[in-house]
Order: structure tokens, then sequence, then C-alpha cells
């Protein structure tokens, strides 16, 4: 995976590249000059970045050319905790979190518990002059890789150029049933009903056209791990195109059969690829699969 370099303040970190291979807390006290307590404090509040990214793995593998930087203050050490969000990246202009189920992307209605309002008290916690701004949506129910923007210029461009910016998207998806094919293409127009049930139609119904690439990963008799990769991003897209197949997602309540293994929709955003909106650098993130879905093949 590529990451940018850090883009907070010089006076903030200490900035240090690294000229041979090492874990990271051995690198750190071989050349920081600092108590062993106070790197390890420091690496455990999360005031490590390498390459950009925070670390707080003790055992990261450093190799030679990454860059390393250190934190001076207690405000970027802020420790994040949440149970339904966690931070992947961050830097100036971005932030690329895992959500887990059962959180929205954006307040709607009623709702407090979202993931927008999470990043924004931290960035308030954090001190940082920012608020989250929604560029794409995962549904509720599903987990995993999202971006923010932390400013509007950013999730302009982020917006208005989404397809030429995001280079590969992938999810993972639990199906119920054995799939036959290997692989396969589904493609057809997508519309909303009055009750906001999205359906599909083989001809142009009004709707807009959907491209779903999917590839089978494991099966057993009663279900099938399936990655699913989109060409196009819609409404509901997988659910429904999954559904179609006769193989719908395991857990879905609103296009499912039923079939529910782990009680949760079993359908999880595992990579996002895209080229930075502000330095164009390819920025490349993967999760791994749920547990629960893997013990299903086991």
């Amino acid at each position: 995976m590529r990451y940018n370099a850090g883009y907070n303040r010089e006076g903030d970190y200490e900035h240090l590249v690294v000229n041979e291979s090492m874990p990271l807390l051995e690198w750190l006290l071989t050349n920081v000059q600092q108590s062993r307590s106070k790197i390890k404090a420091t690496l455990q509040g999360r005031g490590i970045k390498v390459n950009g990214k925070t670390v707080s793995q003790f055992d990261f593998q450093l190799e030679p050319g990454m860059k390393v930087a250190v934190s001076k203050t207690k405000r970027n050490q802020q420790a994040f905790k949440s149970r339904y969000v966690k931070i992947v990246y961050e830097d100036k202009w971005l932030i690329v979190i895992e959500k887990a189920e059962g959180i929205l992307s954006m307040a709607a209605g009623h709702s407090t518990l979202n993931v927008k309002t999470v990043l924004d008290d931290y960035f308030k916690k954090s001190r940082q002059k920012c608020t989250a701004h929604v560029v794409h949506r995962l549904d509720r129910d599903t987990s995993g890789l999202m971006v923010y923007a932390k400013d509007m210029e950013t999730e302009q461009i982020l917006e208005h150029n989404w397809h030429d910016i995001v280079y590969d998207r992938r999810y993972v998806a639990v199906c119920s049933g054995e799939m036959e094919n290997d692989e396969g293409t589904i493609a057809n127009w997508l519309k909303d009903n009055k009750a906001y049930v999205t359906y599909s139609s083989p001809t142009d119904n009004g709707g807009k056209y959907a491209v779903t690439h999917y590839h089978v990963l494991d099966r057993t008799t009663d279900h099938s791990l399936v990655e699913f990769k989109l060409e196009t991003g819609r409404k509901n897209q997988i659910r429904v195109h999954s559904a179609d197949m006769g193989h719908p997602v395991c857990g879905d309540p609103k296009y499912g059969n039923g079939d529910d293994p782990i009680h949760r929709l079993c359908l999880h955003a595992w990579l996002l690829c895209f080229h930075h909106p502000v330095t164009g650098e390819p920025m490349e993130f993967e999760t791994p699969v749920p547990t629960a879905f893997k013990k299903l093949f086991k």
C-alpha cells in the first residue's frame, strides 16, 4: 500500500527517515532521544505516523526510505476510541475510516449515531479546525472503508470527480446458497419505487444503469463468499444484483430470503483505491474479510 507523507505542521512532529529494516518500536528506541516509557506512551497514544499513516503497532515493520513522524505534543496523541469507527488514514485534507455495521454514514432524521458526528467530535477534541464532509455512503448495516473530506474544497473535488478519482472499489459478501458460476457480470437498470425499494429491469425503466462484476472466493452447499467489484455505484446495487442472481446477501431484510447466519447484513467494503484529490498520489486501502464471514466456510 502507498500512503502520502504526514501533512502536520513541522513544529508538532519530529520527522525522520528510515535507513534500515527494523520493527517500529526497536527503531524508535534506537533513533529517538526519549525514554523508553515516553516512546511507548507516544506509540500507544497514536502519536507516531509512518508515511502519513498513524501506526500504533509496536512490531510494524519499517523499511528503508519510509518516513516516520514522532509527535512532540500531547495534542497529536488524542486517543481515538469508538466501537463503530476506526481511523485507517488521516492527513490535512481527508480521513479514511473503517465503519462497523449498525451506524449511519451521516445523520438522517432524528438519528444521532452516525460517522460524521463521531468524526466531528474527534476533530474538536484533537483541536482540528475542520468538519467531516460526506463524499459517499455505505448503508447502515454495511461495514467497511469510507473516505470523508476535511474541507469543502476537497469534498467538491471528490464529489465531482468521484468516478475518475476512485479506480478500484470492492466488497465482499456472504450470499445465500451455492453459486453456480465462479465469476460473471450483472448489468441492468435500477430504479426506486414509491416505498424506496430498488428494483431492477433488463431494459431502460427510467432508472440508472448499473454494472457489477462478481468473483466467488469460497462456497459451501449453503453459502457463497463473493467479491463484488462495482463499475457503477448505485443505491443498494450489490444487494439488488445478488438477489437478481437468486443468491441474495445473507441477513438482508429488504432483498433477502430470510437466510441470516450471523445476524447481520453480510456485506463489507474491503478495498478502496483512489487518487488523492490534492496530491494525485495513488492511495490504496484494504481491510480483512470479517472473521464471522470466514467462519461460515471452515
